[in-house]
């Protein structure tokens, strides 16, 4: 999983396609958690684009995606918001989510 810059994850919400962006911040426990879940995830399924974000460094994401906490996962569309995940239960869950 590749960490994004606010211009990447702009430059990938143009592109229209469908892709998941995990927000984070890097002192939450929880993050660590989820980010392992989600790099073996993405190990499962190779033709799936998951980027991360720390969204500390930009907050204007949190207000547009309206992120109450963090992890959160968001699949993103055509540039549009299609789903919002906060519970990562388990790696098969969290494949369910991305198929």
């Amino acid at each position: 999983m590749q960490e994004w810059s606010e211009k990447q994850l702009d430059d990938q919400l143009k592109e229209g396609q469908r892709a998941f962006i995990f927000f984070h911040t890097p002192f939450c426990g929880t993050c660590q958690l989820a980010k392992k879940m989600l790099t073996v995830a993405e190990a499962m399924l190779p033709g799936v684009t998951i980027g991360m974000s720390n969204l500390n460094y930009m907050p204007s994401k949190a207000e547009v995606f309206s992120i109450e906490s963090v992890p959160c996962l968001i699949e993103v569309k055509n540039g549009e918001m299609v789903k919002k995940l906060y519970a990562f239960h388990s790696i098969e869950h969290v494949l369910e989510e991305l198929r």
